[in-house]
């Protein structure tokens, strides 16, 4: 039977994930989860594409602070819970504008210090919607600073075939998942339409299309050709490769590991399995 085996949340977005065992899901998905994000001079959003050594920016949370560590930086401390503020910017992730509020010049000298960039850093505040496309969703549907979807949810054993089809030992972090399954088979996500992990509900409406991130080493940042060679050759589909379904969600809750996964509709497989090889 498929269950959770995994949870990975990602504070700011594009740097290192934090696992964890059991999270809150709120409306725009798991708590803090992209809250925060670093942004460029022209309040356009930064990421491993644009700054490969964002991937060795780790963070921890622990007594309601956000650590954020870095090679050769002093450890950068931030409230979890900023307090509002009139410090905003209007902030583009892809073709979104949000409302997005400004930390601090220390947290801006800090990121600008270690990536050699000038950036800023900006927090999701309380009373800033990000709506998710209604050609996938429901207007109610909202998520934070990710790419476009609450949640990311892919399986142990499509990561396992993957490696075997690349004779490589990737790790699921390459994918930046939110929740990771066990127990099914390979790219069985890609049927799945509804579905309940726990007591939340889940709709997936659309695969994930994936971008240079995954040839990123996240230890390294150092970018190597898989695994999008080998995608381009077994999940390309409408010029694009895909890796994992986006999802949304019906509820908040708790999500806990070993939560056990309940398949309520299915459709034709995205992307289609005559491509796969």
């Amino acid at each position: 039977m498929p269950r959770l085996n995994a949870i990975f949340i990602y504070p700011i977005k594009s740097v290192s994930g934090i696992q964890v065992n059991a999270w809150d899901v709120t409306e725009t998905g798991l708590k803090y989860d992209r809250q925060w994000m670093l942004i460029n001079d022209k309040q356009q959003f930064l990421s491993q594409r644009h700054a490969p050594k964002m991937a060795l920016i780790k963070t921890q949370i622990n007594n309601q602070q956000l650590i954020v560590s870095a090679p050769e930086q002093e450890d950068l401390i931030l409230f979890l819970e900023p307090a509002q503020s009139s410090s905003t910017v209007l902030a583009t992730v892809w073709h979104d504008q949000c409302s997005a509020q400004l930390i601090s010049a220390e947290a801006d000298q800090w990121f600008s210090d270690y990536l050699q960039m000038p950036c800023r850093l900006v927090y999701q505040a309380k009373n800033s919607i990000r709506s998710v496309d209604q050609n996938y969703a429901l207007a109610s549907d909202q998520t934070s600073f990710s790419d476009g979807f609450p949640f990311l949810i892919t399986s142990e054993a499509s990561l396992a075939l993957l490696n075997q089809q690349m004779n490589l030992n990737l790790s699921m972090q390459r994918f930046r998942p939110n929740l990771v399954i066990s127990g099914c088979a390979s790219y069985a996500e890609d049927t799945w339409r509804k579905i309940s992990i726990g007591h939340i509900n889940f709709r997936l409406p659309k695969p994930c299309a994936r971008c240079s991130i995954p040839q990123i080493n996240p230890e390294t940042a150092i970018s190597d050709k898989e695994p999008l060679r080998t995608l381009s050759r077994t999940r390309k589909w409408h010029n694009q490769v895909y890796f994992g379904q986006n999802a949304l969600h019906d509820q908040q809750g708790i999500l806990h590991v070993n939560d056990t996964l309940i398949i309520h509709k299915t459709g034709s497989s995205q992307p289609p399995l005559e491509i796969r090889s």
